[in-house]
């Protein structure tokens, strides 16, 4: 297998499971903010302000990570190592 299959299959996984762990945390995070909400009321901007922080927080992790893996994938600063090995 070439370094580049190995590239696309990381991309894939870096992408796909931060999308994943984004969405199981958002999911988590609104049902709580939700329960929260429905016990008491009163609280319910302080909670708003606060969930939607998180919500931005957790987004901002995964599009780092999606930025890493598309840089990875169009510069690809592993195929320079392996043009340098010995054949």
């Amino acid at each position: 297998m070439e370094v580049i299959s190995f590239v696309a299959i990381a991309v894939g996984l870096i992408i796909g499971l931060g999308a994943l762990g984004a969405c199981i945390g958002i999911g988590i995070m609104g049902s709580k903010y939700l329960e929260a909400a429905a016990r008491q009321p009163e609280l319910m901007g302080e909670l708003q302000t606060k969930m939607f922080l998180l919500a931005g927080l957790i987004d901002a992790a995964f599009i780092i990570g999606t930025g890493i893996a598309l840089w990875f994938a169009t510069v690809n600063p592993f195929l320079a190592q392996i043009a340098n090995l010995p054949k």
